[in-house]
C-alpha cells in the first residue's frame, strides 16, 4: 500500500500539553504542521493524570467534610460512596475538557492530525503505517508512562499504575501504594476518605527533598486521617495470593491488601520512535537537549516529559512549548539556547493533597536566610478554623527571594503569587507593598516579607528617630 506524503514547516510528535502547544501556535503562525497521537489527544495530563486525579480529590473532599462539620455546628455523618458514580464524575470532567484538545478542534486550526505511530526514517523524515511526513523542523512530545521498580515478583502480579486506577471496577477495599510521591500521596489521601485502607510504601523517607517542616505538617495530616505508611522500608517480594497481593519486606513483617498501585516515577517514551534514525541522543532519562530543546540533530527538538531532566510537570511542558515556537519563529537561527532557553529555576510544583504543598525555585538548604509566616496566625484560616502550615521564602545574600515552600490549604494558589513575584524580580519591598485584600490566605505571602523588616522598622534606631521627629510636632 503506498503511503501519503506530507511535504510541512512542522512534524509534532505527541499531542499531549507540550505538543498540542506547539501546533497550536506554529498553525496560527501560518506554518504547515502535521500531529501524530496514537492514542488519546490531550495525553496523559488530559487523560490519566493531572484532570481525572483533582475530579477524585475533589469527590473524596466532598465525603471527607461531610464527616467533619461538627465545629461548624453542621451535624457530621458518614457519606454513603457510590464509586461507579465517582468514577462517573471522573470521566464526566474528561469529557468536559476534551473538545479542547480533540482532533476536530485542531484540524480546524489547519494542522494535519494522524493518528498512528510515529517513528524516525532518517533525520527529517517522520513515518508511520500510512504517512511519510517530511518537516525542516520535528519536535517530539510523546510523554512519559509509569515505570515500575525492580521488586523480586512485581511483574508477576496485577498491578495498577496511574492509566488503570481510575478504571478498577470496584472501590479497593485495602489498597496498597508504591511510591510516596505526588501521585502516590494523593491517590492515598482520597481513596482513604472514600473508605479504603491504604498503606504507603516507599524506599525513603517521603517527601525528602522538601522543607522539612512542611513535609512533617502533610504526612501527619495523612497518618491523622488514617493513611499508614511504611516508610523507609526495603520489599523484598511481592506475590499473589488466591484473593489479595502480598508484599514482604526484608524486616520480615508482611501486609497483604487486595489492590496495588505502582507510582514509583515515570519513563519517558522512546522506545518505538527509532531515534537512533533521526541521529537522535537519548537515554533512559529521555531525549538529551540543551537549553532550547534542540538535541543532538538541528531539526528536532524535544518537549515535555520526554526532555531528559527538563519534564515532569504540565506546566513545565506549556513552558517547554511557549519557548520553542519562540525559538523556532521569533528567533535567528542557532540563538534559542540565549534567549529563548526553556530551563527555569523558578518552576513550581504542587502536591494536591490537604494540607496542599507548594514550592518553588531552590530548596531551604540554598537559603541565606529564611522568612515566614504561619496560618495560626492569619485571620481567614482561623474563620475556617484550618490553621495548618504556612508559607516560607527562602532569601539569598542580598534578601532575593529564590524559592519558597507552602503548606496548607490553597498552598498552590499562593505559590501563584509568590511565582509573580520571582518572575518580576519584586523585591520584599515591592511584596510588603501589595495591598491584599482582607481576610484572604494569601496575605501570609506579605506577611512573611513584612517580617524580615520587623527588626529595622520598629528596631532601636527607628524608635529613636521617631522620638526625634516627635519632639518637632
Amino acid at each position: 500500500m503506498s503511503k501519503t506524503v506530507h511535504d510541512v514547516d512542522l512534524c509534532v510528535i505527541g499531542a499531549g500539553s507540550a505538543g498540542l502547544s506547539v501546533a497550536y501556535g506554529a498553525a496560527h503562525l501560518g506554518r504547515s504542521v502535521v500531529l501524530f497521537e496514537r492514542e488519546n489527544m490531550g495525553g496523559d495530563c488530559l487523560n490519566t493524570g493531572c484532570v481525572p486525579s483533582k475530579a477524585l480529590i475533589k469527590a473524596a473532599k466532598v465525603a471527607h467534610e461531610r464527616r467533619h462539620g461538627a465545629e461548624f455546628g453542621v451535624a457530621p455523618s458518614e457519606p454513603e460512596i457510590d464509586f461507579n458514580a465517582v468514577k462517573a464524575h471522573i470521566q464526566g470532567v474528561i469529557d468536559q475538557i476534551a473538545p479542547v484538545d480533540s482532533v476536530e478542534r485542531y484540524e480546524g486550526f489547519g494542522v494535519t492530525v494522524l493518528t498512528e505511530d510515529a517513528r524516525f526514517d532518517d533525520k527529517n523524515t517522520i513515518v508511520s503505517d500510512s504517512h511519510i511526513v517530511r518537516a525542516k523542523r520535528i519536535v517530539v512530545a510523546a510523554g512519559s508512562r509509569a515505570s515500575a521498580p525492580p521488586i523480586p515478583g512485581l511483574k508477576d502480579v496485577p498491578y495498577l499504575t496511574n492509566e488503570t486506577i481510575f478504571q478498577v471496577p470496584t472501590l479497593p477495599k485495602h489498597l496498597m501504594i508504591i511510591g510516596s510521591g505526588p501521585i502516590g500521596l494523593e491517590m492515598g489521601q482520597s481513596f482513604r476518605r472514600l473508605g479504603s485502607k491504604v498503606t504507603i510504601i516507599d524506599i525513603a523517607e517521603p517527601l525528602g527533598h522538601s522543607d522539612p517542616d512542611h513535609a512533617k505538617v502533610l504526612i501527619d495530616a495523612l497518618k491523622a486521617e488514617g493513611v499508614n505508611f511504611r516508610a523507609p522500608a526495603k520489599t523484598k517480594l511481592i506475590s499473589k495470593t488466591a484473593r489479595t497481593i502480598k508484599i514482604e519486606f526484608e524486616d520480615g513483617e508482611t501486609i497483604t491488601g487486595s489492590h496495588l498501585l505502582v507510582a514509583a516515577g515515570r519513563s519517558p517514551n522512546v522506545d518505538s520512535l527509532a531515534l537512533e534514525k533521526g541521529g537522535v541522543k537519548y537515554d533512559r532519562a529521555g531525549i538529551d537537549t540543551d537549553e532550547a530543546l534542540r538535541t543532538s540533530n538541528p531539526r528536532v527538538y524535544a518537549a515535555g516529559d520526554i526532555a531528559a531532566g527538563k519534564g515532569g510537570l504540565t506546566h513545565a511542558a506549556g513552558h517547554h512549548a511557549g519557548a520553542l515556537i519562540k525559538n523556532l519563529y521569533f528567533m535567528p537561527p542557532g540563538l534559542g539556547a540565549m534567549f529563548a532557553k526553556a530551563t527555569t529555576n523558578r518552576m513550581p510544583a504542587v502536591i494536591y493533597t490537604q494540607p496542599e504543598l507548594g514550592t518553588i525555585g531552590a530548596g531551604h538548604e540554598a537559603a541565606a536566610k529564611t522568612v515566614h509566616f504561619d496560618f495560626a496566625e492569619n485571620d481567614r484560616s482561623i474563620a475556617e478554623r484550618d490553621l495548618v502550615g504556612g508559607v516560607k521564602l527562602y532569601l539569598d545574600s542580598k534578601s532575593k527571594i529564590i524559592g519558597a515552600s507552602c503548606v496548607g490549604s490553597q498552598a498552590g494558589e499562593i505559590i501563584n503569587t509568590i511565582s509573580l513575584a520571582m518572575a518580576g524580580g519584586l523585591k520584599l519591598s515591592q511584596i510588603t507593598s501589595m495591598i491584599s485584600p482582607y481576610p484572604t490566605r494569601t496575605e501570609v505571602v506579605k506577611r512573611a516579607a513584612s517580617s524580615h523588616f520587623t527588626a529595622a522598622i520598629f528596631g532601636p534606631k527607628a524608635k529613636a528617630l521617631s522620638g526625634f521627629w516627635t519632639k518637632f510636632q
